[in-house]
């Protein structure tokens, strides 16, 4: 496919990939398709050696080491250059927001796709409410107030958070055409705030059905995902956190506030991996899903606000409801089950995989046509064909990596970033081609439905669409 192989500029400099898992590995031959620079330019950073002979043979350099706490300035310093490159980071247990601090020192712009913390943070730190994605976004947005402008750095660009941003502000304009409302790409925050809210959107839902699978059953003892096990461990250990909307008139027993910050979400004294919400997707319909935190769940319920504080005029309610691929929730299972993690990790790679799709999309709810699911569809057949090295869920990460790369170099200067502040036309516009169907799905459906009636609920059937609704007792 031609439209996908384009180059989107020049990259002068060194090139520092830091992480070359699952999500490293999709991203580099989509650096080298669509920029313009020297394989020789590339460095990729990571301690295992298992890539390294591959690596080599396309003249690409390796270095064999963590990027820890200690060493990340003496070891990234020799490797990157004042002024000129890109440091492109996807790996676990390296503070974002360390690395941003440097590599804004040192004039290099910087991208992620998560505010990661420093090794043992997770699963070290005591304290719940300090473990929170709201805790870990708003160091970097006090960051962002405190030193405004400068090198662009990209905060949290892969799929979730990331194009799912996008996605949001292609779904409103969308539901204000299909209303006969003004249409119009707002220009600013403000603007696209009073659009979501004289829509009447009262919410939204990350929703995502993974179906993905291959003829293996899964071994015993064994964590099996589409993506970094990982990554998904210690996020599903993290507290189950969400952006709490101004329709809300119910406050969960286990839930709790934030004194400080942006006061746009709240968190669940409970993992978010064992935490289940009704959601909506339009291959599976009606679904379970869990409520795993994610930096989205408050950035756009912070983007989205009109007014300040913790009571503002509006606030959509918004998080994740993740149906992972059915090795994953098994593997969930036995974890929780047994109180321990698996010693072995395994991800589906693009070649095991026999059928199933990445479904992720943005579910806008409680307007007037109900409810809309926007999104991409893609299938591990389709990302065969138009990228290698990843399956449809990698893809999906790997493509948004590239439209921020390309946003940060044609939008430089522009200081510490989140992806909802980010032109959705441009980003989608060079990711849209590896995405597969991207569709607008409206559905009747609320979290009122399907209920079994034998066994009554604690809910309020006076709004549909309260978390109390939402959340599955």
């Amino acid at each position: 496919m031609t439209e996908t192989h384009g180059k989107y500029g020049r990259i002068d400099g060194p090139v520092v990939m830091i992480g070359f898992g699952s999500i490293g590995q999709g991203t580099l031959p989509l650096i080298l398709r669509h920029f313009d620079l020297d394989p020789g330019a590339l460095t990729v950073v990571e301690p295992s050696t298992a890539k390294a002979e591959a690596l080599a043979a396309q003249g690409i350099r390796h270095v064999a080491e963590a990027v820890t706490r200690e060493s990340y300035r003496e070891l990234l310093g020799g490797l990157l250059e004042p002024g000129r490159g890109f440091c492109v980071n996807l790996s676990v247990d390296t503070s974002s927001l360390d690395l941003i601090r440097f590599c804004r020192e040192i004039d290099v712009p910087y991208i992620d796709t998560v505010v990661e913390p420093w090794s043992g943070f997770y699963f070290e730190t005591s304290e719940n409410a300090q473990r929170t994605n709201y805790a870990l976004r708003q160091k970097v947005r006090d960051e962002k107030a405190a030193n405004p402008g400068g090198t662009t750095a990209v905060s949290c660009c892969g799929a979730n958070p990331g194009m799912v941003s996008w996605f949001v502000k292609e779904a409103l304009l969308t539901l204000a055409r299909d209303t006969g409302r003004d249409a119009t790409a707002p220009t600013d925050r403000e603007g696209w705030a009073k659009l979501m809210q004289n829509l009447g959107v009262k919410g939204v839902h990350i929703a995502e059905r993974d179906t993905q699978v291959r003829h293996k059953p899964r071994p015993r003892n064994v964590f099996v995902n589409t993506w970094s096990v990982e990554g998904f461990i210690a996020e599903g250990f993290q507290p189950a956190e969400l952006g709490w909307g101004t329709h809300e008139t119910w406050f969960p027993e286990n839930a709790h506030r934030h004194a400080t910050g942006c006061q746009a979400g709240i968190w669940l004294e409970r993992p978010g991996a064992i935490t289940r919400v009704h959601t909506w997707c339009p291959t599976p319909g009606p679904q379970f899903g869990f409520l795993v935190t994610h930096n989205e769940a408050i950035s756009i319920a912070d983007y989205y606000t009109v007014g300040e504080g913790a009571e503002p005029e509006f606030r959509p309610t918004c998080h994740y409801a993740y149906h992972p691929c059915d090795d994953a929730v098994l593997s969930l299972h036995e974890m929780f089950g047994s109180g321990r993690q698996q010693a072995v990790h395994e991800i589906l790679e693009v070649d095991e995989i026999i059928d199933g799709v990445d479904e992720l999309g943005v579910l806008l709810f409680g307007h007037e046509k109900n409810a809309l699911w926007f999104g991409s569809r893609l299938s591990n057949e389709e990302t065969r064909r138009l990228a290698p090295d990843q399956n449809a869920t990698g893809l999906q990460v790997t493509s948004a990596v590239l439209a921020g790369m390309v946003w940060a170099l044609e939008n430089p200067g522009r200081g510490i970033v989140e992806t909802d502040e980010m032109d959705h036309a441009r980003c989608l516009e060079i990711q849209r081609p590896y995405l597969g169907p991207v569709e607008a799905h409206y559905t009747d459906w609320t979290p009122l439905q399907d209920r079994w009636e034998l066994f009554p609920e604690d809910i309020d059937e006076s709004d549909p669409w309260l978390f109390r609704n939402v959340l599955a007792s």
